[in-house]
């Protein structure tokens, strides 16, 4: 069963760093939700069942058999919750991009390029 978790992370992984690579500025906001969910999955995993002291214990008792470690689930939630701030102004920017630019694609040379190398007229040559 962990290699099926394997197989998917790497999945989702995959599929995420391919749309970051594009050039809509959608699919870069869905290639980076979908990273983010595998980087959850990984942490996940690592939070597998196992046999260690338990967050909690019952009165009388000195352990429980299994138990899942508390640490990786609070990783992933607070990951989630910056994962879904993190979408939600990626989105504010792609609805502004698209209000100025009417597009959603990325331009390969934007406004500031339009400008002009700006050490073009410098003449100190310790860059």
């Amino acid at each position: 069963m962990i290699w099926l978790y394997a197989f998917v992370t790497a999945a989702l992984f995959g599929c995420g760093l391919y749309m970051v690579l594009s050039r809509n500025v959608v699919r870069v906001l869905l290639g980076l939700s979908l990273g983010a969910t595998a980087v959850n999955l990984m942490i996940f995993q690592t939070g597998r069942i196992q046999t260690a002291q338990p967050p909690l214990i019952r009165q009388g008792a000195s352990q429980l058999g299994e138990s899942a470690d508390p640490l990786p689930q609070a990783l992933i939630l607070t990951a989630i919750v910056i994962g879904f701030a993190l979408t939600v102004m990626l989105a504010a920017l792609a609805l502004r991009t698209y209000s100025d630019r009417n597009t959603l694609v990325i331009d390969r040379d934007g406004p500031a390029e339009r400008l002009g190398n700006a050490f073009a007229g410098s003449e100190s040559d310790d860059r």
